[in-house]
């Protein structure tokens, strides 16, 4: 998968035919993986969480394949993993981040959210914790890029 998210996939709507050759091949990695005792178990989420992906109906998928890589691209130290059905991100197993199908969830929009265990807290003693997302343009991925990089700091 490229690691340059600053291009968005209108074409696609969501991960090129590169990108989508790229995690087929994870994927299978991570079946291989999840067969051996050590690191079975995070590869075994992965899969999990990309199997899920894979499974959501268009534009969601769209919107959970451009979350997924960012996620994992700049935030690395945060595992996939599936929580309440959905692709989500943990830190030590606890959900920092995650996406919420709106198909799946039978909602308008699909959401983007943070848990207590993201460090977005300020100053005001208030900050938004969910975002809808309908389409991500170049500027929503930047926000998420910033927001996810805040989470994990």
């Amino acid at each position: 998968m490229s690691a340059d998210t600053s291009k968005s996939s209108t074409n696609s709507g969501g991960f090129s035919e590169e990108e989508r050759t790229a995690m087929t091949e994870r994927a299978a990695e991570l079946k291989k993986e999840a067969s051996r005792t050590r690191g079975g178990k995070a590869a075994a989420e992965e899969l999990e969480v990309l199997s899920k992906i894979a499974g959501m109906e268009m534009p969601d998928r769209a919107a959970a394949e451009r979350i997924h890589a960012i996620v994992t691209t700049h935030a690395p130290e945060l595992s996939p993993k599936l929580w309440y059905g959905q692709p989500a991100y943990a830190r030590k197993g606890k959900v920092v981040c995650f996406f919420r199908s709106g198909h799946t969830d039978s909602e308008r929009y699909s959401t983007f959210g943070f848990s207590t265990e993201a460090r977005l807290d300020d100053d005001s003693g208030l900050w938004p914790t969910s975002y809808a997302v309908n389409e991500l343009t170049d500027e929503a991925e930047r926000a998420i890029i910033a927001l996810v990089k805040d989470a994990v700091r």
